[in-house]
């Protein structure tokens, strides 16, 4: 397909995995310029279609089920209102394949709403800026046990804060300087590490369920006995970082760098997506491979490049 010859307003026809989906080329480029779907429609490229019975569909290896959301995101600048939590998990991770960030920070933004508004809790112990004035008065901050949940904390310099076991439900951390920082059996379920420095900070025993990392770097970081369940680390760095006993179900990785990291004892990595993900010169102990070494992993193999595999199952 001739992408230059096609007006804004003709007819795309795509084939999600199977299901069929008729759209524009104004409605795949408008409200999300940078995304992936722009770029292929934009026309800069040419793109193949399907030689089958039914011509003309592009088609994409993604699951379909969501895909009319993201349509209507699209069309609309609509968050579709979904029966469970998960399906907005699994929403959220086609948002970020297709590289829809406008949608991706919606359905967080969304999500923070909702269990807000479901749930009673406490306010927090502190504001911003609370924060903000022991910052500069250089005093030493412990925030040990405290209530957090909710607080934007952005672009803040964090570092060597004691978090453990504060409550930091849907804290905003993003772009904050975080390193060093012990976040100990933190509740961080829902809390957002977009693009922050956690270059050496501890997450011993911590609940990050729902939690975003997209962009953060990670490196030397120690999580261990932590919940990743459906967390977020797309183009994370987690060099030479060590995940010890952490349960990584749903959780994403695609395109991170866990380059010399170690991984042992991890549960869920049948259901993680590694897609892309650098392992180059990681110790893996006691994991389930059969997905990773599967996936595409950049220089990575089974058999060697430093890839060290001590009791592993399922290697191929």
């Amino acid at each position: 397909m001739a992408m230059k010859e096609l007006k804004k307003s003709s007819v795309i026809r795509l084939n999600i995995g199977g299901n069929k989906f008729c759209t524009s080329v104004d409605t795949l480029t408008q409200r999300e310029p940078n995304s992936m779907l722009a770029a292929m429609f934009s026309g800069r490229h040419n793109v193949v279609c399907e030689e089958d019975c039914e011509k003309g569909y592009v088609f994409i290896d993604r699951d379909g089920t969501h895909f009319r959301h993201i349509l209507n995101w699209l069309r609309d600048g609509t968050v579709p209102l979904l029966e469970e939590r998960c399906k907005y998990s699994e929403l959220l991770r086609e948002a970020e394949y297709f590289q829809l960030v406008g949608l991706t920070e919606e359905i967080h933004a969304f999500l923070n709403k909702k269990e807000n508004d479901q749930i009673a809790k406490l306010d927090a112990d502190f504001t911003r800026r609370d924060i903000i004035n022991f910052i500069l008065s250089n005093a030493t901050m412990k925030f040990k046990g405290f209530n957090l949940s909710g607080l934007d904390l952005s672009k803040l310099d964090l570092t060597k804060i004691d978090f453990s076991y504060a409550c930091l439900r849907n804290v905003c951390f993003s772009g904050c300087d975080l390193t060093r920082v012990k976040f100990n059996y933190v509740d961080a379920e829902g809390a957002i590490f977009n693009n922050a420095t956690l270059t050496s900070s501890v997450f011993l025993g911590a609940n990050l369920r729902d939690a975003s990392f997209v962009n953060a770097n990670l490196d030397f970081a120690k999580v261990q006995r932590a919940c990743l369940v459906n967390c977020s680390f797309l183009r994370a760095i987690l060099d030479t970082a060590q995940l010890y006993n952490a349960d990584l179900t749903n959780a994403n990785f695609e395109a991170a760098s866990l380059k010399c990291a170690g991984l042992k004892n991890l549960k869920g990595t049948n259901t993680s997506n590694f897609r892309d993900a650098n392992l180059i010169g990681s110790y893996v102990e006691d994991v389930n491979l059969q997905h990773l070494v599967g996936a595409k992993l950049g220089v990575v193999t089974a058999s060697g490049n430093g890839f060290i595999c001590k009791n592993a199952d399922n290697i191929r």
